[in-house]
């Protein structure tokens, strides 16, 4: 089956608010999902399993929450209910979509927690003092991958889907970790090399593998379904934000194309999408 039936969920200000869209992996035929206008924030979008719900976060409530709409951006629901200085984002889903994943602050510092699809039955996992966001679900259901600074500097950990067995990957810088489609692999965000740059590795940790170089900070993996390609962002880094695009390279580092343009507006935190059915 081809890529043609997948999708790239993301984030792009180009309406004047932090909205979310979708495309097409070439990048053509943009689709606004979100219209909730200037001052409000949406983003982080994650496609459920059988790509018919895309999760988010959206401070239209007054604070950061997570939110769940359909695929074509009909029937938002919210689903954390925290106070207003509170974050509540990145989430993850459970390969059965029967749960999500996500980070929150609402404890003091951020934190892994899990619930319901529903919103329901809400669980601290990580429980810790230092800093665990960014998580991801691992495809057979059993691990979560997440950033955490417990070692002293920010790297990629493990956890068992219960929170149980924490276990660091590498003991060099990593961050926002992705699990591939059949779970043999785990792309992440590194400045290892002495820029942001979108590496992979093993799901053990081992053989890590720099897939880009360029002098501006490469962002925020995501996997094709079929594995073969990964999208991310690329930031020219300044207070403004205003140069970050969604680019596509092959997972063996070749054939980077840029997929988005500035002439669109800013445009970063993809998420492939699996088939659609």
């Amino acid at each position: 089956m081809g890529l043609s039936r997948s999708r790239i969920a993301f984030t792009s200000v180009r309406p004047g608010s932090f909205e979310i869209w979708s495309m097409n992996p070439d990048g053509s035929n943009r689709v606004q999902l979100t219209f909730t206008g200037n001052n409000i924030n949406n983003g982080h979008p994650a496609w459920s399993p059988d790509g018919s719900r895309i999760a988010f976060y959206s401070d239209r409530s007054g604070g950061f929450e997570i939110w769940v709409m359909n695929a074509d951006g009909s029937n938002p629901k919210q689903l954390t209910f925290t106070d207003t200085p509170f974050f509540n984002g990145h989430p993850t889903w459970s390969p059965d979509g029967s749960q999500l994943a996500f980070s929150t602050n609402r404890t003091g510092n951020d934190e892994i927690w899990v619930m319901n699809a529903d919103g329901s039955n809400q669980t601290n996992l990580t429980n810790h003092a230092s800093q665990d966001d960014n998580p991801d679900w691992s495809p057979d259901g059993s691990k979560i991958a997440f950033s955490s600074n417990r070692s002293g500097v920010n790297t990629i950990w493990i956890m068992n889907a219960d929170g149980s067995n924490p276990t660091p990957l590498s003991t060099e810088n990593g961050f926002e970790p992705a699990w591939s489609p059949d779970g043999l692999k785990i792309a992440f965000s590194s400045n290892r090399s002495g820029n942001s740059e979108i590496w992979i590795m093993n799901a053990d940790g081992s053989n890590p593998i720099q897939l880009t170089d360029n002098p501006l900070e490469d962002r925020y993996p995501t996997w094709s379904p079929d594995g073969n390609r990964i999208a991310f962002v690329r930031i020219t880094p300044d207070e403004e934000f205003d140069d970050d695009e969604i680019w596509v390279i092959n997972t063996d580092g070749s054939n980077p194309v840029q997929i988005t343009d500035t002439a669109d507006g800013v445009n970063f935190d993809p998420d492939w999408s699996p088939f659609l059915i």
